[in-house]
């Protein structure tokens, strides 16, 4: 599974972590967008880059990380055809694959602990959309969407 992964600066240590961890995993082709420090950089041109290459077919699945999650989720859910869940625990990961089909997972820098992340990072990979009554309900989000 290739896998895109971009943070703001207020993610970048989050960031830094997860790219170790998830070269673990045998399974993960990673795809370092940046940003690569903590000086201070716009959010919104990170989700955008990473949205743009997953739409283009350059990703599987993306993640994105800011201080809270919060702006970083917002910008990114501004592109038809994403899917960007902002989760804080194991089960919200499962759910936002399972019945919501999120192809990009948000994480908070500042409020999210890296073994936590790591939970929240491998149920996700790990987990397959159901599909079945929730692909109708993906269908009407994107029409909200156009």
């Amino acid at each position: 599974m290739r896998i895109l992964l971009a943070s703001d600066h207020g993610g970048s240590d989050l960031k830094s972590a997860l790219v170790a961890f998830m070269g673990e995993r045998d399974d993960v082709e990673l795809v370092d967008l940046g940003c690569d420090g903590t000086c201070s950089v716009d959010y919104p041109d990170f989700a955008a880059q990473l949205c743009r290459k997953l739409l283009a077919g350059e990703g599987d699945r993306g993640i994105l990380v800011c201080g809270t999650g919060i702006g970083i989720s917002i910008a990114a859910n501004r592109f038809s055809n994403i899917r960007a869940a902002l989760c804080h625990d194991e089960f919200g990961a499962r759910m936002s694959r399972q019945h919501n089909d999120a192809n990009v997972l948000v994480l908070g820098g500042r409020t999210t602990g890296i073994e936590v992340a790591q939970g929240i990072l491998n149920m996700w990979l790990d987990t397959e959309f159901d599909g079945g009554r929730h692909q109708g309900r993906i269908e009407k989000i994107e029409k909200i969407a156009d």
